[in-house]
């Protein structure tokens, strides 16, 4: 690690969700903010903040839903990001608090509850 580089040293690379229809949960993503970083892809390969990847991958299960997705994302102004999204026709939860964050779900067209939390960066860079 460069001494004049603050942020940790390692970041989660990739993330998967396993998707019925990909063209579908792409085009959720995307509206919710993520960035197409292979848009020429047969499969999804979305950019979050830190140079994480969301791939979405064909796969032929159904989604039952209610299904939690196997990750979860992380807001600035959740609260905020909650009434975007609604205003934007998505299926959103009513706030819900754990024991480290409050947090709402967003539907995603195949089925999966992404849950949306509120942050807890320390601030440092990350």
């Amino acid at each position: 690690m460069s001494t004049t580089d603050a942020r940790p040293p390692l970041w989660v690379g990739h993330v998967a969700l396993l998707v019925p229809d990909v063209a579908r949960a792409k085009s959720f993503f995307l509206s919710i903010g993520l960035r197409d970083a292979e848009p020429q892809s047969e499969v999804g390969v979305l950019e979050m903040r830190g140079g994480t990847h969301l791939l979405l991958l064909p796969g032929s299960r159904h989604v039952d839903p209610g299904t939690r997705a196997p990750f979860d994302l992380m807001v600035d102004d959740h609260v905020d990001t909650r009434v975007r999204y609604a205003a934007q026709g998505l299926t959103v939860s009513d706030m819900q608090q754990s024991p480290f964050h409050e947090y709402f779900t967003v539907r995603e067209p195949n089925g999966y509850e992404i849950v949306v939390n509120s942050s807890h960066a320390t601030g440092c860079p990350v």
